[in-house]
């Protein structure tokens, strides 16, 4: 490993890391962990991290605020921002993005490029009881645990094609950033 003389961090070289990867997004229902799993695989890999949540228009935050599922019409605007955003980190050099967005729907993961070989999806599942706990638990968010069902619904698993790391939630953060990092090692199926 390579060490990381700023912050005695040991950092693997990015090319074996990531295989290509420019961009990783981490997607799955609300309460699944995006967050904190996407956060300490960013500070692992060294890149930038985004929470689609912090893009959302305020009209979005204000109906799932009070209740309210979104619409495929209301997060039009939000997944082209986010299109945007990971064609952008592409394009880019220097460190990779981490995106955590829920894109339940596979139309949703081709806008933000799900398909690119240089774009790797994280599926973070697990069993209802153990998420709905989490998001009870949960304090400072805007996403009520009552819309839980709803993106159950709205959810569209990856297919084998869009070439997903899944990954169980029920272990720690750590845990699943090891898992994450360790499958990023591997290539993905062709």
């Amino acid at each position: 490993m390579l060490e990381n003389d700023a912050a005695s961090t040991p950092i693997r070289p990015l090319e074996a890391q990531h295989r290509g990867a420019r961009v990783i997004v981490i997607m799955g229902v609300s309460g699944s962990g995006k967050t904190v799993v996407g956060h300490g695989l960013a500070d692992s890999l060294g890149w930038t991290y985004r929470d689609a949540d912090d893009l959302h228009p305020p009209e979005n935050v204000a109906r799932m605020r009070a209740g309210i599922p979104l619409t495929d019409a209301d997060r039009g605007p939000w997944l082209a921002t986010l299109g945007r955003l990971v064609g952008a980190a592409i394009a880019a050099d220097g460190p990779g993005l981490v995106l955590a967005c829920s894109a339940l729907r596979r139309d949703y993961r081709n806008r933000l490029h799900v398909g690119d070989p240089r774009v790797r999806l994280v599926y973070l599942t697990g069993r209802t009881d153990l998420i709905r706990r989490r998001l009870e638990a949960r304090t400072g968010h805007y996403m009520p645990a009552s819309l839980l069902e709803s993106q159950l619904a709205t959810l569209e698993p990856p297919d084998p094609d869009e070439h997903p790391i899944v990954i169980d939630v029920s272990e720690t953060p750590e845990a699943l950033v090891g898992r994450i990092l360790a499958a990023l090692d591997q290539p993905a199926a062709p």
